[in-house]
């Protein structure tokens, strides 16, 4: 990180990109803002108030940088979707501007949308550590996509230098290893995205690198871009050392079978796991494809370090005591398919639950998930086990993402002049904000942006600009393409609000209707105690469509007439928007008839 730029002078005269540069022909408008050719433009195409789908995009002259290509896990209420991703219509049209996809650690919410955007994107090279690298070309094989591009392995001495951008690396401390802190250099100023991190003295893993976070905030930070995943906890969090004690000391009282469930990609947890495996002889079973996937490929990375006879089959374990067994697996957020989950429901092929085990669940429960996580522990219960959840009793996890202390560290050292809270529902984002005013950033300094927003940055100054087209993007697992979004809404729709299907005979030769509309509806309201509104409904539709069918008319403007006719209608009436299908049957002219006439 050498040959970084000086510390950015402060401008006496407040710049007023709204007014000046008027004479510029060759500017972009937005309003009464005026975008330059030689303007650096910020923006997230996902990640902002949202957990997950993080993709954010540097954008200056001819090049485009993007940091990170993840997504996010469907939430209860959208059924049959796997992923939600980030819309890259943006990047399609800009693809010849794509100078690199820069990777900050291999999380699923910041890797998992690469096979979707290599489908779409050409992305020339992607820049990522010898982890994360491993477990993006894993995920490409996976997809057939071995080929799609190509990979460069950094570490935090690495630099990228193209025609607009300097680029380098820091290290962090986040739940899995090789997570980098990423700088970019621009003529407009220096932009520092954090990534997911936190704050830990006693790390599993490499420290943070503190020295070089404070050089950079010592020689000047225009725009710092910060993880605001836990802006609502007010202090520290703990560290990875203090949980592998409790999980240690588990170990040590646990006389019968132990079952911890763990996220897949917390490799520093998994790690501590099996290490305390190996000090207590227990050998090791492993359940759930990603648990699998993830100890493989960090175990060949040097991460994991275990003897190989400790790693046992099913027909293994049926010779040995309960006490010399552990079993990893996936499943602590009561996910239906999941390793514990099944384990719990007894549908499990290979374990049971048997009186006398005891079920660590080494994690907290993500918003949405807890009545999931209840089940899967109430389950547990009745088969006897005895269970163990994180609390304050028992430090059995922490979370790799800082608390409010450490959000102020990171500002304390970064001193930016201005800041964008990222990657956080919308509160956390404002929680963050307010805290970066209190440790030195200035009113009006601090950005709580949505996806699609942008500030632009110009000699140091940075201000809001035009928005970029964003959407999410549904995935089922169907649908590697994610394009099939319309039908995964409208499944949403009928899951929600139900259907409404109107039926319209006509005659369009004659340019009327040969009986009143009929509705039915499914999942949408009980008709027999809604009489009523549906007469009123099909009147409505009786009224409109025999104004229209006076003059010439298409179908497509039959249906979308009925559809913008009753729309309004029943929300008005019920709060509820149903799917709305028209069905129009039209009145056909037989050869013999054409003959009378």
């Amino acid at each position: 990180m050498q040959n970084l730029p000086k510390k950015q002078p402060t401008h006496k005269r407040p710049h007023h990109p709204a007014t000046q540069h008027s004479h510029r022909t060759n500017a972009h408008h937005y309003n009464n803002i005026q975008v330059e050719p030689t303007d650096t433009k910020v923006f997230a195409l996902g990640g902002l108030n949202e957990i997950g789908k993080n993709m954010y995009c540097i954008e200056q002259g001819n090049e485009i940088i993007i940091i990170d290509a993840g997504v996010r896990f469907a939430e209860e209420g959208l059924p049959g979707i796997d992923y939600i991703i980030p819309d890259c219509s943006y990047l399609v049209k800009n693809q010849r501007k794509i100078k690199g996809l820069l990777i900050t650690h291999g999380h699923e919410d910041h890797i998992g949308g690469i096979p979707f955007l290599l489908r779409l994107v050409n992305i020339p090279v992607i820049y990522a550590t010898p982890l994360a690298c491993a477990l993006i070309k894993r995920k490409l094989d996976e997809h057939h996509l071995t080929h799609a591009t190509s990979f460069i392995q950094i570490d935090d001495d690495y630099q990228i230098r193209t025609e607009n951008f300097n680029i380098g690396f820091f290290k962090t401390n986040h739940s899995i290893p090789e997570s980098m802190g990423i700088v970019i250099n621009t003529s407009n100023g220096r932009i520092v995205s954090t990534g997911d991190y936190k704050f830990d003295l006693t790390p599993v893993g490499d420290p943070a690198d503190f020295q070089k976070m404070s050089f950079l905030g010592y020689t000047g930070v225009t725009l710092l871009m910060a993880d605001s995943t836990n802006s609502e906890i007010p202090t520290f969090s703990i560290s990875e050392k203090q949980v592998a004690n409790s999980i240690l000391d588990i170990f040590r009282k646990t006389e019968g079978r132990l079952i911890v469930a763990t996220f897949a990609s917390n490799v520093h947890r998994v790690q501590q796991i099996i290490e305390g495996a190996v000090k207590f002889d227990r050998r090791i079973l492993v359940y759930g494809r990603s648990m699998e996937n993830v100890i493989n490929t960090s175990r060949r990375m040097g991460y994991i370090k275990c003897p190989d006879r400790y790693f046992i089959k099913n027909d293994e374990a049926k010779r040995l005591k309960d006490n010399q067994i552990l079993i990893l697996c996936t499943g602590s957020q009561g996910e239906p398919l999941a390793a514990l989950s099944r384990i719990a429901a007894g549908t499990h092929r290979n374990v049971s639950i048997k009186p006398g085990d005891t079920v660590i669940f080494s994690s907290s429960t993500i918003p949405g998930n807890a009545t999931s996580v209840n089940h899967v522990v109430n389950q547990l219960f009745r088969s006897g086990a005895n269970v163990l959840t994180h609390s304050a009793l028992n430090s059995l996890h922490t979370s790799g993402h800082a608390g409010q202390e450490e959000q102020k560290l990171m500002l304390l050292l970064m001193k930016p002049k201005y800041f964008m809270p990222m990657h956080g529902e919308y509160r956390m984002l404002k929680i963050h904000a307010e805290l970066s005013h209190q440790v030195g950033v200035k009113p009006g300094h601090a950005f709580v942006m949505n996806n699609g927003d942008t500030i632009i940055l110009r000699n140091g100054e940075a201000f809001r600009g035009p928005r970029v087209h964003v959407d999410d993007i549904y995935v089922d697992g169907n649908d590697i393409t994610g394009l099939s979004t319309a039908v995964l809404r409208d499944r949403q729709i009928l899951s929600e609000d139900g259907m409404v299907s109107i039926m319209v005979s006509m005659d369009s030769r004659a340019g009327k209707l040969l009986c009143k509309p009929v509705i039915i509806s499914r999942g949408f309201v009980y008709m027999k105690d809604s009489q009523a509104m549906i007469r009123e409904a099909e009147r409505l539709v009786q009224d409109v469509l025999t104004k229209l069918l006076s003059r010439k008319t298409t179908f497509a403007e039959i249906k979308n007439t009925i559809r913008e006719t009753l729309t309004p209608y029943f929300s008005s009436k019920t709060n509820r928007n149903p799917m709305i299908i028209p069905v129009v049957m039209n009145k056909l002219v037989t050869n013999e008839n054409q003959a009378k006439n």
